[in-house]
């Protein structure tokens, strides 16, 4: 997990990336009857389960420096190297995180799998789901290249915790959590500043890409073509950008 990146990329999460309802119902169906979670590239905590002890890790300053006084202080550490014993929690989850722990990705699965004796909970992209979304599919190209390199298949991450359910999460329009697939019905989100900010597949672009992306989206909002194209989406209630849920069960009891 890169601690410089977040420190530079990691700027409004706090006000932009709001925990989306649906998603938060299912990591605690999926974390049913744990008492004790890590909770790994923690962030600002925003879909920490309430009422469980939470040990939340998080390598960059910025990002923990956003976490609500309410939520449990974030230990620096990697994903890799996790300070904790074997089978110390009842649980372990990550929300979109694992795409940024580099080449330390399966070595952080695996170390959630060896401290949780239950579940292992990760929210995550399929690549092959997200490119096809008219964002990256007609404008930005290089998140969906990107996105191929960091996010493993959910198919590789079943295998790399020795076994998992693999379910889709459709992301409604409504969703408070302004992450990169929720633009899927929100153009107009692509000339805001702050809500490309707050999105790693924008922060992690030159700024020449992110030029071009807003002026192009910004001419086709104005002349109507994107409507043409896309306008039936403003309709839909949710949508499959590629967003799933694996969940790992962990030890039997």
């Amino acid at each position: 997990m890169s601690h410089a990146r977040y420190d530079q990329i990691g700027e409004g999460y706090a006000a932009y990336r709001r925990p989306d309802p649906e998603i938060q119902r299912r990591i605690d169906v999926a974390l049913a009857g744990a008492k004790s979670v890590v909770n790994v590239g923690a962030g600002t905590g925003s879909y920490e389960p309430e009422e469980r002890y939470v040990i939340a890790i998080e390598p960059s300053d910025v990002m923990a420096a956003q976490r609500p006084p309410e939520r449990a202080p974030a230990i620096r550490a990697f994903a890799d190297d996790l300070p904790l014993r074997d089978q110390s929690v009842d649980a372990a989850m990550s929300v979109l995180s694992l795409h940024h722990w580099d080449d330390a990705r399966r070595s952080g699965v695996e170390e959630m799998r060896r401290v949780a004796r239950g579940a292992v909970v990760i929210v995550t992209y399929d690549p092959r789901v997200s490119a096809k979304v008219w964002l990256l599919a007609d404008y930005l190209p290089e998140v969906a290249a990107l996105d191929f390199a960091t996010f493993p298949l959910p198919e590789t991450l079943v295998d790399w915790l020795g076994g998992a359910t693999i379910e889709p999460i459709p992301l409604a329009a409504t969703t408070p959590d302004w992450m990169l697939g929720s633009f899927w019905a929100h153009p107009e989100r692509v000339l805001d500043a702050g809500a490309r900010n707050a999105t790693s597949g924008f922060a992690r672009q030159p700024e020449s890409v992110v030029r071009r992306v807003v002026d192009s989206v910004r001419r086709d909002l104005g002349d109507g073509s994107w409507d043409a194209r896309y306008g039936y989406l403003r309709q839909l209630e949710r949508f499959d950008v590629g967003l799933r849920l694996i969940v790992s069960p962990g030890l039997a009891r």
